[in-house]
C-alpha cells in the first residue's frame, strides 16, 4: 500500500504542474491576442455528386473486374469527345441548371450554430436563383426561445427571397427545432424521427426554505413589480407564479400563432398540447411532409441537380486553438488517472 500511496502522491504532483504549465501558457496567449481582431470565417463548399461519384468508382474498383473496368472507361472517353459547339452548348446549360445547396444546423439549448448558419445562408442568397432549392438538414430538441427565434428568422430569409426551403430532418426536431422546421416548403423526417413538442416549459429550482433552515437571509431588490417573477433563492409568491405563467401561456400563443402561419394545413389546436410524433406518425397529422431519410433526398436531387454542402467555419484565434488542446490534454490526462487509480485488492 506504501507503494500505491507514494505513487498515486506523484501522480497528483504532476497533474498539478501540467495543469499549471498548460494554464500559464494559455493565460500569456490569451493576452497577446488581446485586442487584436480575429480573422473571419471562410466558407467550405463540397460538390456532392462529385463525391457521390468517387465513392461509387472507388466500390466499382473493388466490385468489378479489370475487362469491365477497362471497357467501361473507353465507353467513357468516347462520350468525354465533343465538339466545340458541343462543349459550348454544355457551357450554357451549366449555367443554366438549377442548384442545391446543403446547410447543416444541429442544435443545442442556445441555438449557438445560429453564428455559422446566418453566414452561410448569406453566401448562398448571394447566388442562389428562385429556381434553386436549399436543404437543411436540422436536428434539434429545442431549447431558449430567443435563440431558435433568431435560428428560424435566418430561414425566412431563403422564404422571403423566393427560394425553396426543404428541411430534413433525420432524429429530432422538437420544440424550437420544429419551429424552425415549419418554415420550410416542404419537411421530410425519417420514419423514426421525433417531431413536435409544440409547448413551452420552464423549470427552476427554489432553495428559500434550506436557507432559511440554516438562518440565511436572502433579498431580492426589483425596480418594476415584475421585473423578477420567480427566484431560486427567494420567497415565491402566488402573484409571482401567477405572472410568471401568463408569460408561458404568452409565448405558446406566439408559438401556435407562428407555426398556423406557416403550416396552415396543421390542427394548431390538436397538435400543440406539447406532445412528440415519430415521423410516420407526424405525416399523418399533417406536420411534415414526407417520409424519407436526407441521404436518399441528396441522392436523388444528385440525379437531377448539381449539389453543394456549404459550411461556414469560423476561424479560432491562437488563444482559442490553445485552450480546446488544453481541455483536450486535461480530459485525456484525467481518464489516464482514473484508470490508473483502478486497483484491485
Amino acid at each position: 500500500m506504501d507503494f500505491l500511496t507514494d505513487y498515486g502522491a506523484f501522480l497528483a504532483k504532476t497533474v498539478t504542474l501540467a495543469a499549471a504549465i498548460l494554464f500559464v501558457v494559455g493565460t500569456i496567449i490569451a493576452l497577446s491576442q488581446r485586442g487584436k481582431k480575429h480573422a473571419d470565417g471562410e466558407i467550405e463548399v463540397v460538390h456532392l455528386n462529385e463525391r457521390l461519384k468517387r465513392m461509387r468508382e472507388a466500390l466499382e474498383h473493388s466490385v468489378f473486374s479489370k475487362e469491365w473496368l477497362k471497357n467501361a472507361a473507353k465507353e467513357k472517353k468516347k462520350s468525354n469527345k465533343k465538339s466545340k459547339k458541343d462543349a459550348h452548348k454544355d457551357m450554357l446549360q451549366e449555367q443554366d441548371k438549377s442548384r442545391v445547396y446543403v446547410l447543416d444546423f444541429d442544435g443545442d439549448i442556445k441555438a449557438s450554430e445560429v453564428s455559422t448558419l446566418r453566414e452561410a445562408i448569406t453566401a448562398v442568397l448571394s447566388l442562389a436563383k428562385p429556381e434553386d432549392e436549399v436543404v437543411v438538414r436540422l436536428e434539434s430538441p429545442g431549447g431558449m426561445v430567443h435563440g431558435y427565434g433568431l435560428a428560424a428568422s435566418q430561414l425566412e430569409r431563403i422564404r422571403q427571397r423566393g427560394v425553396n426551403l426543404t428541411v430534413c430532418v433525420d432524429k429530432v426536431a422538437a420544440s424550437g427545432g420544429y419551429l424552425m422546421a415549419c418554415l420550410a416548403n416542404k419537411i421530410i423526417a425519417a420514419p423514426f424521427s421525433i417531431i413536435g413538442s409544440i409547448g413551452v416549459v420552464a423549470q427552476l429550482p427554489n432553495f428559500n426554505r434550506l436557507l432559511k433552515k440554516h438562518d440565511i437571509d436572502y433579498e431580492v431588490l426589483t425596480a418594476g413589480e415584475y421585473k423578477r417573477t420567480l427566484t431560486v433563492f427567494g420567497e415565491n409568491t402566488e402573484k409571482g407564479r401567477e405572472k410568471f405563467m401568463q408569460d408561458l401561456e404568452e409565448t405558446h400563443v406566439l408559438f401556435k400563432e407562428f407555426v398556423a402561419t406557416h403550416r396552415p394545413q396543421v390542427d394548431i389546436d390538436e397538435v400543440a398540447k406539447g406532445e412528440v410524433w415519430y415521423g410516420a406518425r407526424a405525416k399523418d397529422i399533417n406536420l411534415v411532409d414526407a417520409i424519407q431519410t436526407s441521404d436518399d433526398y441528396l441522392a436523388e436531387r444528385c440525379n437531377e441537380c448539381e449539389v453543394y454542402q456549404v459550411r461556414y467555419i469560423e476561424k479560432k484565434s491562437l488563444a482559442e486553438k490553445v485552450g480546446l488542446s488544453m481541455a483536450a490534454s486535461l480530459e485525456s490526462l484525467g481518464l489516464k488517472l482514473a484508470k490508473s487509480f483502478n486497483f484491485k485488492s
